[in-house]
């Protein structure tokens, strides 16, 4: 299994699902102008990525890729060009709810074409005063965020039935759902439903895992 993607809090999502992978970084233009709505244009991105991989990798892995992206007010932000565009998107969703979306691409061995899903999560952020925001820029990690943040640094937060991870990194829930379906084609044995893992690292309950896994709420 091979992941399109260098971001490590992705990497370290998929091994909560118990599953060996490699990684590989592909670069593709992000063309967030498409004619689409903001579901299929996250798996479009995830699938121009998935090929991509392919085509430099040239072995017979599965290969998982993503694109985020966040919309507010209908208007698609990726992610920042420099820092004041970055101060403009977190300016622009400070205090209000927008949603992430993100796109899912799954290209088995074989395959000409990567089954796609997208999940969408509603994403409330803190009122951000200028303190706040200068020492988030200052972090340097803004460049490589859909919408200039990182829920991980707690600059925003989702309800309990909605996916966390989806805005860290993937869905990582809906992810498991797909592998354990086997539309992707055969999965290594071992893999493991990650709400356990996820509540733990969250110190939460999460409400959707369960329905999503195909799991009873734990009491």
């Amino acid at each position: 299994m091979l992941l399109a993607s260098a971001s490590p809090r992705r990497r370290r999502l998929i091994e909560w699902l118990g599953l060996d992978i490699g990684v590989m970084s592909v670069d593709t233009p992000e063309d967030l102008g498409a004619p689409l709505e903001p579901a299929p244009l996250a798996a479009s991105l995830a699938a121009e990525k998935a090929l991509a991989a392919r085509a430099v990798s040239g072995d017979g892995s599965l290969i998982l890729a993503f694109d985020t992206i966040v919309v507010s007010d209908g208007v698609v932000l990726g992610k920042p060009a420099d820092e004041a565009d970055a101060r403009r998107m977190l300016g622009s969703l400070a205090g209000r709810t927008h949603e992430v979306v993100t796109g899912v691409a799954l290209l088995p061995d074989g395959a000409t074409a990567p089954d796609t899903f997208a999940t969408t999560t509603r994403v409330t952020m803190r009122a951000l005063d200028e303190a706040t925001t200068d020492a988030w820029i200052a972090r340097g990690e803004y460049l490589g965020c859909a919408g200039a943040y990182n829920i991980e640094h707690h600059l925003a937060s989702v309800a309990d039935d909605e996916c966390f991870q989806n805005v860290a990194g993937l869905p990582l829930c809906h992810l498991y759902a797909e592998l354990a379906s086997g539309r992707a084609g055969t999965i290594a044995r071992g893999l493991v439903v990650p709400i356990r893992a996820c509540d733990a690292a969250l110190d939460r309950r999460c409400l959707l895992g369960p329905l999503v896994c195909g799991s009873k709420p734990r009491v």
